[in-house]
């Protein structure tokens, strides 16, 4: 424990050629004892903004941020999976984005037509990497019970590649958090 009178270990350095200890900002007791430079931290910031830079690209790396393709009754429990009984949000799923440029994870649910085949496909190409396709609903996985139809695609996975597979018609929410 320092001994010494607060205002004197809060002040600047009496000599001007002393150099101050660099002390990490993750310790550091005030403003004035943080001396950017080479430190000793396993995570060397320079500045509160950078820290807060370093926070939030942390934050969205370990969330997923989905984007909801709803089409059917599949997207019925998409939604109700994000309301507050089942919440979502715990994992870092809470928002749906709208647009694919945000989102890093398409989850398709219902019955795909022939005519939403390509704008699926365009979708799926406006998304950055690394991305992931979930098909929802044994609609989207095959086809369900329009697969004998002339206009119902016989499975996402002809168009996109998909990554998981959640069964049912149509499946309870806990089958889509627990994918």
């Amino acid at each position: 424990m320092n001994n010494e009178p607060r205002e004197n270990r809060n002040a600047p350095p009496s000599n001007p050629g002393q150099v101050r200890k660099a002390v990490p900002l993750a310790i550091a007791r005030n403003p004035q004892e943080y001396v950017p430079g080479n430190q000793e931290a396993p995570v060397k910031l320079t500045s509160l903004a950078d820290m807060l830079q370093w926070a939030q690209n942390w934050a969205r790396s370990r969330s997923v941020w989905p984007l909801g393709y709803g089409l059917a009754c599949c997207a019925i429990e998409m939604i109700a999976a994000a309301q507050a009984h089942y919440d979502l949000s715990r994992f870092g799923s809470e928002v749906f984005r709208s647009s694919p440029r945000q989102a890093d994870l398409m989850i398709v649910a219902g019955t795909v037509c022939v005519k939403m085949g390509p704008r699926l496909r365009l979708l799926w190409e406006q998304m950055p990497d690394p991305k992931w396709v979930l098909s929802m609903g044994q609609c989207a996985n095959s086809g369900g019970e329009f697969y004998d139809s002339y206009y119902t695609v016989q499975g996402v996975d002809t168009i996109v590649p998909v990554d998981v597979y959640v069964p049912g018609c149509p499946p309870r929410p806990e089958q889509l958090i627990r994918a």
